[in-house]
Order: C-alpha cells, then sequence, then structure tokens
C-alpha cells in the first residue's frame, strides 16, 4: 500500500494474469483518510492499450474509490512476459463539495501553487489460474462406473450388451426348465403304463396255467 498525505493506495501494482485474445481487468482502491475533498487523475505511459474507469474523480472525505484498469485484448505475448508499461495516479485537494465535473487538467500543474501527489504504478503479468481438471464419474476408488445416459434418453453401449446378455441367459433358463418339465411329465406318465402291462401278462399266463392243468 502506497500512503501519501492525501490517498492511500492499493495496490502499488497492477498485476494482470495475461492471457491471449482476451480482456483482462484489475483494481484499484483509493482511500481518503483526511477531512479534505480529494480530486485524482490517471495517467498511463500506453494509453491506446489500457481503459482506465473512471480516470478523473473525486474520493470523498473519510471515504473509499474504485477505480478499474482495462488491458485490451493483446494478440502476441511479450518477451520473458515482461511489461514496461506504467501508470502515473495524481491527487490533489479540491473544493468542498467538488464533483468531477469539476475537475480541469490545471488542477494537476505541478507549475501552479496546488501541492500535487504523484504515486507511479507498474504493471505485472502473472501467470493465468488453471482451470480445475474434471472429475470423472465412477473413477473414484471403490466406485463401480454408472451407466450413463445419452441426451436422447438411450443407454450407452457397455449397458446395452449387459442387458443383452442378461436376457440371453434368463431365456436359456426358461428353455432348460421347459426342458425337465417335459421330461418329469414322460417319466410320470411311463411308470403306470408298464405297470398295467406287466399285470395284465402275469394274469394272461395265470389263465393258461390254469387252463393246461384242468385238460391233464
Amino acid at each position: 500500500m502506497s500512503t501519501g498525505e492525501l490517498l492511500s493506495i492499493e495496490p502499488q501494482e497492477l498485476q494482470f494474469p495475461f492471457e491471449l485474445r482476451k480482456q483482462i481487468s484489475c483494481s484499484l482502491n483509493l482511500s481518503n483518510k483526511t477531512d479534505n475533498y480529494v480530486a485524482f487523475k490517471v495517467k498511463t505511459t500506453n494509453p491506446k492499450k489500457y481503459c482506465v474507469r473512471p480516470n478523473t474523480g473525486v474520493v470523498l472525505p473519510r471515504s473509499t474509490c474504485n477505480v478499474i484498469v482495462i488491458m485490451q485484448a493483446q494478440k502476441e505475448a511479450p518477451p520473458d512476459m515482461q511489461c514496461n508499461d506504467k501508470f502515473l495516479l495524481q491527487s490533489v485537494v479540491a473544493s468542498p463539495g467538488a464533483t468531477a465535473k469539476d475537475i480541469t487538467s490545471e488542477m494537476f500543474n505541478k507549475e501552479s501553487e496546488h501541492h500535487v501527489e504523484e504515486c507511479k504504478l507498474r504493471v505485472i503479468y502473472v501467470a493465468a489460474p488453471r482451470p480445475p481438471s474434471p472429475v470423472r464419474e465412477g473413477s473414484e476408488e471403490g466406485l463401480s462406473p454408472r451407466a450413463s445416459v445419452s441426451d436422447n434418453g438411450s443407454l450407452n453401449a457397455a449397458e446395452s450388451v449387459s442387458r443383452t446378455r442378461l436376457e440371453q441367459h434368463k431365456h436359456q433358463d426358461n428353455s432348460d426348465d421347459d426342458l425337465l418339465r417335459r421330461e418329469s411329465k414322460r417319466g410320470n406318465g411311463g411308470i403306470p403304463f408298464m405297470y398295467v402291462i406287466l399285470v395284465g401278462l402275469v394274469g394272461l399266463v395265470g389263465i393258461i396255467l390254469g387252463y393246461i392243468l384242468k385238460t391233464t
């Protein structure tokens, strides 16, 4: 933090997470700890590259003001990610009740009798934060992957194959059950039939033997 007689400025370095072809912003916090109205003005060595909102303004007594610095999208990265751009923030005591419309360039003229405070700020490029890596569903230990469903509501190929195999096993089990039932019915119906034949033969033999004994 830079602490002057009029304004406290934070931070003293403008840090931009540099990314190609992307507009990036950084903020400055101006704190007025005096009982005076303080006018400020922000300048830069590269005005085509940056946009400052607001670049001029008035900080009320015992209050703060937020300034946004926007860096335009860049097509090329600077060598070694170094930047020589600088900013200059000037502040001066304004008349009571002053507003941004009352600010003139003459107020920040050092050759006049006004006491002008200046704070130089440099620009630093920092690495852009990396997005968090996505966690794949079912990748945690002890969890089995669940069947995924596509946009049209159909199951994925692995789930479809599993269901097909399950249906084939069920069909085979049903066929085996039907075969066992038919064999059981066939066996249960065959035993009484053979018994009747045997009894009939025994009775026929007894009749023949009785006839032969009588004739002799």
